[in-house]
């Protein structure tokens, strides 16, 4: 990267930090109160509600989220014809697939109480569903302020539901509807400072929605097949197993979605430029941009890995109640499905930016296949064990399968001095936890931990001039 983008990208990277700090807070502090009013039984039914609702939003989302950074970003695109009509698209589909879901849910074995909540959950998918072309947008021009100050407000706007949902004992149907104004508050602003910078419109050109579905099909159904692994096990433990079960698993899925929010954010960003250097065949700015964030999601993702083998349960106990306990032994395992994730992230995405997203569908549709076959094999016999250890199996298959296209078509080959040292510092770090456990309060020493593991990255690991754009 140049300087000028590189300072760029980290600014950007710097403010969505920020803002997902905010967020996870704020998250966190929504699935603490959500989770001691709700107790598992309930959590578990928010669980379910929103788990089955999003295989409709994955099949209304097309691909069409991720292919908006990857357009718009070529060289001499015409971005505003471009979104107009991938938003048109957006709300074409999300209309006609998330409006299926309310029918679908009626033929399910749920309590009445799951299946209004589909409906009006329903909305908030919506609402979600047009936000993400635009935040598509904002990715590719790195005007990422605004996202940021969106989501924190989203979330002030949920917990706040939330807490008055839980205080004055409105149910969990209260709960629903907050999260589908906080989602619609969230559209409103993205759609209105959007306007600074391009006005959307409604806009159908056949060719160039052709052109899109074209690109977009190969990756909806990878990400569909994602979700067959990545979900189906939440939606199998629902139909298999009692809600109970499926709140101490949803609640251990709730810090997991906080964690694998940041590689997310990061190769959004990234995804744009790969693109760019990839559609000129710039190899060596394309595999440098690889190895500095592939090196990165090394460093983030060792000590969430190691720390959790430490913390899990009081961290559990800590954020939703002591009823929760039992997910901390969950935690444990889904945590090095994190690990899998942040490479995977990263290597799924730069198969999109290579534009093959064809190549690796045989991939998903086998890892998706084998992951339900386990679900189907081990939640019966060991629930949510069971559920977690095929989770594990399917992130690790998929980062392998994303990793070795990119190399095949790219010629990247990661280099592992940056993770042989991070892996030293998050060693050392879970030294500290251990010594600490138990005579300090935890969330002392998770900060503690935290501060000394970035310290040792700094001092040992990082390198000092992409820092300062020597």
């Amino acid at each position: 990267m140049n300087n000028k983008l590189s300072s760029q990208v980290a600014y950007n990277t710097i403010i969505q930090i920020v803002g997902k700090t905010i967020s996870t807070i704020l998250g966190l502090a929504a699935v603490a109160v959500m989770a001691r009013y709700l107790l598992e039984d309930g959590f578990g039914q928010y669980t379910t509600v929103f788990t089955f609702l999003s295989f409709f939003g994955i099949i209304a989302d097309f691909g069409l989220t991720l292919i908006t950074s990857q357009m718009i970003s070529r060289p001499g695109a015409d971005q505003r014809n471009l979104l107009n009509n991938l938003f048109s698209l957006r709300l074409v589909s999300a209309i006609i697939f998330l409006g299926l879901a309310p029918l679908a849910v009626l033929f399910m074995p749920y309590a009445p109480i799951i299946k209004l909540g589909v409906a009006v959950a329903s909305l908030s998918f919506f609402f979600t569903a047009l936000n993400q072309i635009l935040v598509g947008f904002f990715q590719k021009n790195l005007t990422m302020t605004i996202v940021a100050v969106a989501d924190a407000l989203r979330s002030v706007v949920l917990v706040i539901g939330i807490i008055l949902a839980a205080h004055f004992n409105f149910g969990l149907l209260s709960i629903i509807i907050a999260t589908v104004i906080s989602s619609a508050i969230s559209f409103i602003i993205h759609y209105w400072f959007s306007r600074r910078y391009i006005r959307i419109i409604w806009q159908i050109d056949l060719k160039i929605w052709r052109e899109i579905i074209t690109k977009s099909w190969p990756l909806g159904v990878t990400i569909f097949l994602n979700l067959i692994y990545l979900r189906a096990d939440t939606l199998l433990l629902s139909l298999l197993k009692n809600q109970n079960e499926v709140g101490i698993y949803g609640a251990t899925y709730k810090v997991i979605d906080v964690l694998t929010s940041l590689p997310f954010m990061f190769a959004g960003l990234i995804l744009p430029i790969l693109t760019a250097a990839w559609s000129v065949r710039n190899l060596d700015h394309f595999n440098r941009v690889m190895q500095k964030s592939f090196d990165a999601m090394v460093m983030l993702a060792l000590p969430l890995i190691i720390g959790a083998q430490l913390v899990a349960e009081p961290l559990m106990t800590l954020i939703a109640g002591k009823n929760f306990a039992p997910a901390g032994a969950v935690l444990k395992i889904l945590i090095l499905a994190t690990g899998f994730i942040f490479i995977g992230c990263l290597a799924s995405h730069a198969v999109i930016a290579l534009d093959k997203q064809k190549n690796i569908i045989g991939a998903y549709l086998f890892t998706a296949l084998t992951a339900l076959i386990g679900y189907l094999v081990f939640i019966p016999l060991y629930s949510y064990f069971g559920a977690a250890w095929v989770t594990v199996y399917s992130e690790f298959a998929i980062a392998a399968f994303s990793l070795y296209v990119v190399i095949k078509y790219s010629g990247f080959r990661p280099k592992l001095t940056v993770f042989f040292k991070s892996l030293v510092a998050a060693m050392a770090m879970g030294l500290i936890v251990y010594l600490l456990m138990g005579k300090l309060n935890l969330v002392f020493i998770i900060l503690l931990a935290g501060l000394i593991y970035f310290i040792s990255l700094y001092l040992f690991v990082i390198d000092k001039k992409t820092i300062y754009g020597q």
